[in-house]
């Protein structure tokens, strides 16, 4: 028989983390630490919008790019928080996801071997889906002591006549890692000189705790040069909304948006007239959550140092980082050793690249009961590991 799968479908790995929730499915009473999933509810006043636009049977498709209303409230948002300027009806794009604008952007930005340059650890859909488009992602390996901040002296060490996409995946899922403005100038500079381009995955932005995001976007000669990527999934706890968007200059986006137009169609209507209602309303609830996550945050970095177990300071997303190398295991092996022996779940580094090799992402996004109990857990089990190797 014919083999009836893609040569390229079948080199692509799935992603480490749902390998490693495979265990976890098969176990109970396990504390889970490891999905990226807000524990909030939708706000209701948006949740309403959403039932209200079904109840007036707003059940019909929208433009490719979206709601006209959503797309000019994306465009206020992104003027407000970062001063930077789009036109709504020819640079802007309602996706499905972030997601679905990362693949979207790739393929219509990449032809074959045109190289993007990837920092790891970082989200598990960058590298697949350059795959995909048939580029050739080529790793940025990301450095505990600069706390996974990129460096310009980085991005210039990986550059080659084949370059054409910079991914700037920050705030970062997993380290919850941030740049500051001088750093990304520095890149912007390099950016510049060598003629390449840059997708700003800045599904984070919102979820910062030492000061405000700065987007790439925002720097002299960026805006041009870049793909910006959001979504409502994590700032609002729209997970299962499935919403996105995309900002880019109009050569760009006119690509992207015939791509979305063949394979998608529309984002979903009811989750639109909902994204409108959280853009326009709901500073308010995101600052709530952000605050509620900051206070778990600090507490998961006090446990730390009190078991000592060593940690840089994350001020970004809801994830740590913790070094786990002074105890002689791989990451996996450390995180599937924790889970057999005291049902918690985290995720081992290396589900986000070769370089996260040594630490475990743990989440918080989770209720700080549940923080206060799993950390109790690993506190005992560290111990346990301290006590075997003295």
């Amino acid at each position: 028989m014919r083999n009836p799968l893609s040569k390229t479908i079948v080199t692509i790995k799935p992603s480490g983390i749902r390998k490693f929730f495979d265990l976890v499915n098969e176990m109970e009473g396990v504390i889970s630490l490891g999905v990226g999933e807000p524990d909030f509810d939708t706000p209701w006043h948006i949740r309403d919008e959403g039932i209200y636009a079904l109840e007036k049977g707003k059940t019909f498709y929208t433009s490719n790019s979206g709601l006209t209303e959503l797309r000019q409230e994306i465009a206020n948002y992104i003027k407000r928080t970062q001063g930077v300027t789009y036109d709504p009806k020819k640079e802007i794009m309602v996706t499905v996801g972030g997601s679905e604008a990362i693949d979207v952007a790739f393929r219509a930005m990449l032809d074959p071997e045109d190289e993007v340059l990837i920092p790891e650890p970082s989200y598990v859909s960058y590298v697949p889906c350059a795959v995909l488009a048939g580029g050739k992602p080529v790793i940025i390996d990301l450095k505990a002591e600069n706390d996974f901040r990129l460096t310009a002296e980085e991005v210039i060490e990986k550059i080659t006549e084949k370059t054409k996409i910079l991914v700037l995946p920050f705030p970062n899922n997993p380290t919850g890692s941030v740049m500051g403005k001088e750093e990304l100038e520095k890149i912007a500079k390099v950016v510049i000189e060598k003629d390449i381009f840059v997708l700003s995955d800045e599904i984070y932005a919102e979820l910062t705790y030492n000061g405000k995001h700065v987007s790439i976007t925002s720097i002299e000669g960026m805006r041009e040069r870049t793909v910006l990527i959001n979504g409502f999934s994590k700032a609002y706890a729209m997970t299962g909304w499935r919403l996105g968007y995309a900002c880019a200059p109009e050569v760009i986006l006119k690509q992207m948006l015939k791509i979305h137009q063949y394979a998608i169609m529309c984002a979903p209507t009811t989750s639109q007239y909902a994204a409108v209602e959280a853009l326009k309303n709901g500073d308010k609830d995101v600052e709530e959550m952000r605050r509620s996550y900051n206070h778990r945050r600090r507490f998961l970095m006090n446990a730390f140092r009190e078991m000592g177990l060593d940690c840089f300071e994350p001020f970004g997303a809801f994830y740590v980082f913790p070094c786990i190398k002074e105890f002689g295991m791989t990451s996996e092996e450390f995180a599937t050793k924790f889970l057999m022996e005291e049902k918690v779940a985290t995720v081992p580094g290396t589900a986000f690249g070769a370089s996260g090799e040594g630490f475990l992402r743990i989440s918080y996004a989770y209720s700080l009961e549940t923080l206060k109990i799993a950390m109790e857990k690993l506190a005992k089990f560290i111990t346990k590991l301290r006590n075997e190797k003295a």
